[in-house]
C-alpha cells in the first residue's frame, strides 16, 4: 500500500509539470477576475472650466447691498471673511493671477518675468483665454475706459500673449469651444471703479446669466467673482462668491484672500500653484 501511495504521489506531480503553467494560472477560455487597473498619480479629471470675474473697488456691505450680487450670493455659496492683500488694484491683480504682488505698490507700467496663471496653463496645455472689456486697440495701447492696471496678462513677459482678447469675444466662446479658464475684467465703469455700485450690478446681471447658461458653466464648470479691494473703509474685506452646479446655497467665514482664489483656480485645472497660493487655503468648503 505504501509503493501504491508513492506512485500516486510521483505520477500527480508528473502530471503537473507536464502542464507548463505556473501555480494560479487560469487556462485559456476559463473566468478569472480582472486586475484592478493601475492609477497614475494625479489622473483624477480636474474641473472642466473655471470662470473668473473681478470687480473693483467695493467693500463686502456695499457689494453685497446690490440685489444681483446678493441672489448670485443667496443662490450659491459666499466667503464672508475673505479679504483683498493691497492697494492700489494692481497688486490685487497680480496676486490673483502671479501668487504675489512683485513688490509693486502702485497701478504703474511694469514689466514682469513670464510667471503667472496663463504662461503656466500654457507650459501645460490648458486652454485659457482673458477678455478684456473695451479693449479695443491692443493690451497696452487701448484707451479707456480699458485699464491696462486691471489686466494683469499684460505685465507678465511686457505684452500680452494672443490668449487676451476683447470681451466682445465671448459671447461665442461660450457657445462653441469655451476655454478651461476664463478670466473676465470689466471696463472702469462695469467694474465699479468709475461708476455706481448699482451699474456695476447690472453689468454682472447681464454678463454672469450667460456664463450660468453656457454648456462649459453646466458641464462641471465653476463661477469664482470676487473684488480687487475694498473702497479703503472696511480693511480690505470683500465679497468672494462661488457659483457651480448643484451647489447648495451656504456661507463660510474661515479667513481667504486672493491667494486663496488663484490656489482654488490651480486645483481645479490640475496644475501648480504659483507663489503664496502654495500655502494658500483654498476655498475647497465653499465648493463642497
Amino acid at each position: 500500500m505504501a509503493r501504491l501511495a508513492l506512485l500516486a504521489a510521483l505520477l500527480l506531480l508528473a502530471g503537473c509539470a507536464g502542464t507548463g503553467r505556473p501555480a494560479g494560472h487560469t487556462p485559456a477560455g476559463a473566468s478569472a477576475a480582472p486586475a484592478p487597473a493601475a492609477s497614475a498619480p494625479g489622473s483624477a479629471a480636474p474641473a472642466a472650466h473655471v470662470f473668473v470675474v473681478v470687480m473693483e473697488n467695493r467693500g463686502y456691505e456695499e457689494a453685497m447691498s446690490q440685489p444681483y450680487t446678493a441672489g448670485l450670493a443667496a443662490r450659491f455659496a459666499v466667503a464672508t471673511n475673505y479679504h483683498a492683500v493691497a492697494h492700489p488694484s494692481l497688486p490685487n491683480y497680480l496676486a490673483l493671477t502671479g501668487g504675489s504682488t512683485f513688490g509693486i505698490t502702485d497701478d504703474g507700467y511694469h514689466q514682469l518675468p513670464a510667471a503667472g496663471i496663463g504662461d503656466e496653463l500654457t507650459a501645460h496645455g490648458v486652454s485659457w483665454r482673458a477678455y478684456m472689456d473695451g479693449m479695443s486697440r491692443g493690451c497696452l495701447e487701448s484707451p479707456g475706459p480699458y485699464a491696462v492696471k486691471h489686466n494683469p496678462f499684460a505685465y507678465y513677459g511686457g505684452g500680452c500673449p494672443s490668449n487676451v482678447v476683447p470681451l466682445t469675444a465671448l459671447d461665442t466662446d461660450l457657445a462653441g469651444a469655451t476655454p478651461r479658464f476664463v478670466w473676465i475684467s470689466p471696463d472702469l465703469c462695469h467694474d465699479g471703479h468709475d461708476c455706481s455700485s448699482r451699474q456695476a450690478d447690472d453689468f454682472l446681471s447681464d454678463l454672469v446669466p450667460k456664463i450660468l447658461a453656457s454648456a462649459a458653466w453646466r458641464d462641471d464648470g465653476v463661477l469664482l467673482l470676487t473684488w480687487d479691494e475694498d473702497d479703503g473703509n472696511g480693511g480690505n474685506r470683500v465679497p468672494a462668491i462661488v457659483a457651480a452646479p448643484r451647489l447648495a446655497s451656504h456661507q463660510t467665514s474661515r479667513p481667504h484672500d486672493h491667494y486663496s482664489l488663484l490656489a482654488t483656480v490651480e486645483d481645479r485645472l490640475g496644475v501648480p500653484r504659483l507663489g503664496r497660493s502654495k500655502q494658500a487655503d483654498p476655498l475647497a468648503e465653499l465648493l463642497g
